[in-house]
């Protein structure tokens, strides 16, 4: 009678063929485990010693110059890739909400709308500034459009505003020009200084705008917010709105507009910015 008695031996063989593979498999793992490790532990030591390398650079324009080399490079590619006809989307006024007031540089002191006047220099015509009421503004063509602010934090609302066309100010005013010529805005804007200056009346907060985006059709000079006047924490009486670029340069209470041959500075671009803040 067979009693089973080779079943032991036959048993241990087939686990011993068992325990081999995983004892392959647990080398193996434990082989790459450390190789991982001594991996991590390089790129840990290299970036750390990029990122001490880095920060002990020189500044140019507040940070560091090979980060200042990096956004600069960006803003070429974004002017490269930039369409003055392009038109950022637009979208049914139902939608539009009130946005994150965001900041309040150049606000702090109390503005009267009554006595505010919009300063405008750089002008072909003339060396003094033209001087704007509030009325006067208004009235120039409206304009009225639902956009996007997108803000550089990563949020974003749809919002009515309503106010001119910088364009149409630009033509009232008629910045100066490369060639000295007489400015038609129209017709030869590449003759234009190349650059518009923003600030607030107090000098506060201020935007420096290539007058490529600063003439888009959707650049404007905005008095009205979701069918209201704009709120002081909005920037009332006027305001920039800008599609086409982060809300950062989209400034609240203007108070001078500056025509210039000079790239102007920029407040969030001295604190590590992109300077050209396109979408």
């Amino acid at each position: 009678m067979n009693t089973g008695e080779d079943h032991p031996s036959r048993g241990s063989t087939e686990s011993r063929g068992a325990a081999e593979p995983r004892a392959e498999v647990e080398r193996i793992i434990r082989s790459r485990t450390r190789r991982s490790f001594l991996v991590a532990g390089v790129v840990a030591a290299a970036g750390v010693a990029g990122w001490r390398w880095l920060v002990t650079r020189r500044e140019d324009q507040g940070i560091p110059w090979p980060l200042r080399r990096v956004l600069e490079t960006n803003e070429q590619w974004a002017r490269d890739y930039f369409d003055a006809s392009r038109l950022a989307p637009t979208f049914p006024v139902a939608l539009a909400a009130e946005p994150r007031p965001n900041g309040g540089i150049g606000l702090e002191d109390e503005l009267d709308s009554g006595t505010w006047r919009l300063q405008v220099t750089g002008l072909a015509e003339s060396p003094d500034p033209l001087s704007f009421s509030i009325d006067e503004i208004r009235s120039l063509p409206r304009f009225e459009m639902t956009t996007e602010l997108q803000c550089i934090e990563g949020w974003s609302q749809i919002v009515h505003w309503a106010g001119v066309r910088f364009q149409d100010l630009a033509i009232r005013c008629g910045p100066a020009t490369v060639s000295g010529e007489p400015p038609d805005v129209r017709a030869r804007p590449d003759d234009l200084v190349p650059y518009a200056s923003v600030e607030t009346p107090d000098g506060e907060y201020y935007v420096g705008l290539d007058m490529t985006s600063a003439l888009h059709p959707q650049t404007m000079l905005c008095y009205e917010m979701n069918g209201q006047p704009l709120s002081s924490i909005h920037g009332a009486p006027l305001r920039l709105v800008i599609p086409v670029k982060y809300g950062i340069k989209s400034i609240k209470r203007i108070g001078t507009i500056r025509f210039t041959h000079h790239r102007p500075l920029d407040y969030w671009a001295e604190r590590g910015y992109d300077w050209y803040a396109g979408l």
